[in-house]
């Protein structure tokens, strides 16, 4: 089942403007939560193309749909209607088990609740992905410190969550996305618990992951700060994409 979908290709003629295949493309995606008068939709009709190489943001005000719509994309929920695929996947085709690998192999997720586990250390929880995918503790480990290092918390690699501030923790759940060098990296406010320059600094780590031809980023931040790092901004709004620009097109400083 792997081999069929890890080699599944887009439609032909999905390209970006510039040329680029595209990494995500959703149409049309509706997606509702509850039945009768407790139903909310959540998304409606989402146009959205996002490039490989690509680092997109979306931004918007709380209960927009941005959660809702990384979270499709991600393949951690289904769509009611609509085409959405990832490098050519639509998860709405495939068995759960399926689903699972796929995501396991090709998509890292930066949660804004971190999800770190409290019983292991900071490189074990980095690890957790390398672990899960087969490989062995030890190597697994090791490139969990390494990976720890690269967000500036290697002196913090033995420490257990409990010990770390927030904006720790929040590094360390960046590192364990980044670990499996993930296709598609799917964060949910990464740089809403750290200040101006480590925010800076974990942009321009995550950038460098995006800007590699076969991936992309999709970030949802409130964070202003940050969004002069994105290739576009899709500005959203009750469950709709308003607009997608670049930060130039926006009057924004370009970092």
């Amino acid at each position: 089942m792997m081999a069929s979908v890890e080699t599944a290709r887009g439609r032909s003629g999905d390209m970006s403007a510039d040329g680029r295949p595209l990494a995500v493309v959703c149409r049309s995606v509706t997606k509702s939560y509850g039945v009768g008068g407790s139903k909310v939709v959540a998304l409606r009709g989402i146009d959205l193309e996002i490039a490989s190489g690509e680092l997109m943001m979306l931004v918007g005000p709380s209960g927009c749909g941005k959660t809702t719509l990384i979270s499709v994309i991600a393949g951690i929920l289904d769509r009611d209607a609509g085409e959405c695929s990832v490098f050519g996947v639509d998860f709405n085709t495939m068995s759960g088990s399926a689903k699972t690998k796929f995501r396991g192999r090709n998509i890292g997720f930066v949660f804004q609740a971190f999800n770190l586990i409290p019983t292991l250390t900071a490189a074990e929880n980095v690890a957790v992905p390398l672990m899960i995918l087969g490989e062995g503790r030890s190597a697994s480990v090791r490139k969990g410190r390494e990976m720890l290092e690269r967000v500036g918390l290697g002196e913090r690699s033995h420490s257990m969550p409990s010990q770390l501030s927030g904006g720790q923790q929040q590094r360390v759940a960046i590192a364990r996305a980044l670990v499996h060098e993930p296709r598609i990296i799917v964060c949910d406010e990464p740089t809403s618990a750290l200040d101006h320059e480590t925010g800076h600094v974990i942009m321009r780590l995550l950038k460098q992951v995006a800007l590699k031809d076969d991936r992309v980023l999709v970030i949802v931040t409130h964070d202003a700060r940050i969004f002069g790092f994105a290739d576009r901004i899709a500005k959203m709004d009750d469950g709709s994409v308003k607009s997608v620009q670049t930060p130039a097109e926006m009057g924004l400083e370009v970092e």
